[in-house]
């Protein structure tokens, strides 16, 4: 797969304005993967809203049958998706053409994909349990390894590990493109869905410009 040069340096301005442009140039495109990321998220999103009124509606068999459908959607259905439209914004940061059938690679190397997606969600959980800020601080160093499966191929501690040795110089910036996209999203959302959704579409982009500079920057290495 050709690479694009590094045409930023990994910092959170330039990711945020990099991933801008990139809005701008592939935005139909990226407007569809969102879309269907939107589309997918909508009976967990359901399930979630009945569970809130579980005490009304629901015996609690069905309550509990409601959350472990749920979480098996979760886990075995969400990752392909969301770990897809993360290749699809790789290959907007790196102008390659978007194939929308990638919209199903996650699918292609499913096994590696949801363990990827359990592992991460299991070593930030428990770093949350420990304490806030060290669960921040995993979650940042951990911010990879979605691309590193479905961009490189690697196996979940692969991916693990990889992630973390990549971010060891880059976690402050993780964590400050994350604040930033609070503050984009809050943003969008004063706007509801007209902004909602670009703003959406510029996180994402941003962070595929920030995964795309520091690998090619440790590559360079």
């Amino acid at each position: 797969m050709e690479k694009i040069p590094l045409l930023i340096p990994p910092t959170v301005n330039s990711s945020l304005s990099f991933g801008w442009e990139k809005m701008k140039q592939y935005f139909l495109p990226l407007l569809l993967v969102v879309l269907v990321i939107a589309v997918v998220n909508i009976p967990l999103d359901s399930m979630r809203d009945t569970l809130k009124d579980s005490s009304e509606t629901l015996l609690r068999k069905d309550e509990l049958l409601l959350q472990i459908l749920s979480a098996a959607y979760w886990l075995l259905l969400l990752p392909a998706f969301e770990y897809s439209a993360d290749l699809m914004f790789i290959h907007a940061i790196r102008d390659q053409k978007l194939d929308f059938n990638n919209l199903f690679a996650g699918f292609r190397n499913y096994l590696n994909v949801v363990l990827a997606h359990l592992l991460v969600a299991a070593l930030v959980g428990i770093a949350f349990i420990a304490l806030i800020i060290p669960g921040i601080f995993v979650a940042c160093r951990l911010a990879f390894v979605s691309y590193l499966v479905i961009d490189k191929g690697l196996e979940p501690i692969e991916a693990v590990e990889t992630s973390w040795n990549m971010t060891r110089k880059h976690g402050w910036k993780i964590f400050g493109l994350a604040c930033m996209s609070i503050l984009i999203g809050l943003g969008g959302l004063l706007l509801l869905i007209v902004g909602l959704i670009p703003a959406i579409i510029w996180i994402k982009a941003s962070f595929a410009s920030l995964y795309e500079a520091i690998l090619i920057e440790n590559e360079a290495e």
